[in-house]
């Protein structure tokens, strides 16, 4: 699904990102750990061609995304507030991917009903731009506008943070639903060590932009997370 190969990102001297190769299955829930400076935003960026690579190969069901655009179509994302439109209201943000995406009003209403308890009221329907939302909320409308239009692909940078208890486990909820329903493949970056390991079937382990673990059985992700953060 996600193939990464020789794939290096360099600042004058300093390598951020170095990863000889990596693949990523398709319906896979993939989890990427480490801490702050790891590499993992930026090997977001680099997936989605937001930030160039100095070297190397990202490919999407065999497409490279730096020669061609159609992989767009199957890649839904939310790395932060930046990639929404911060002055129109939630509810005209998605009437206006709706259009983009071609989406009849009948499919806007099924796929907003599915955040029905994840927006808890405080998102649809508040005439309240996109801009004045709590952190919270400005999460919320970002993950619900990154699984629009059908997405093979969704990609989630820190999706828990900022959210209460209550959003958090409804969240949880929701990506184990959409897995496993609409066979979607999560990209989940994280720093929250519970939630990643409980949703995702495989974590990856970055420092300093290498790959340092990658963790697979389910029953040892925690410990193994543990020992390496608490050194």
């Amino acid at each position: 699904m996600i193939q990464l190969s020789q794939l290096k990102k360099q600042y004058k001297e300093a390598i951020v990102l170095d990863i000889p190769e990596l693949e990523i299955s398709k319906g896979e829930c993939f989890g990427l750990v480490g801490n702050n400076g790891a590499g993992k935003t930026t090997l977001f960026r680099i997936i989605l061609d937001l930030v160039r690579a100095t070297s190397g190969q990202v490919t999407i069901n065999g497409v490279d995304v730096k020669k061609d655009e159609s992989w767009k179509s199957l890649v839904g994302a939310y790395l932060d507030e930046h990639m929404l439109l911060a002055y129109l209201t939630a509810d005209e943000y998605f009437e206006t991917l709706r259009k983009i995406y071609g989406l009849s009003e009948a499919d806007l209403k099924s796929h907003l009903e599915k955040f029905t308890e994840l927006f808890n009221d405080e998102v649809l329907g508040k005439k309240k731009y996109i801009r004045d939302l709590s952190k919270g909320n400005l999460k919320k409308v970002g993950i619900a506008a990154a699984l629009m239009g059908n997405p093979e692909v969704v990609m989630l940078d820190e999706p828990f943070e900022n959210l209460d208890p209550s959003s958090q486990i409804r969240l949880k909820k929701l990506i184990l639903r959409e897995k496993e329903q609409s066979k979607i493949t999560f990209l989940i970056s994280s720093h929250d060590l519970n939630h990643v390991t409980e949703i995702c079937d495989r974590i990856v382990l970055l420092e300093k932009g290498k790959v340092i673990r990658d963790l697979r059985e389910k029953s040892e992700m925690m410990s193994k997370l543990e020992a390496y953060f608490t050194g």
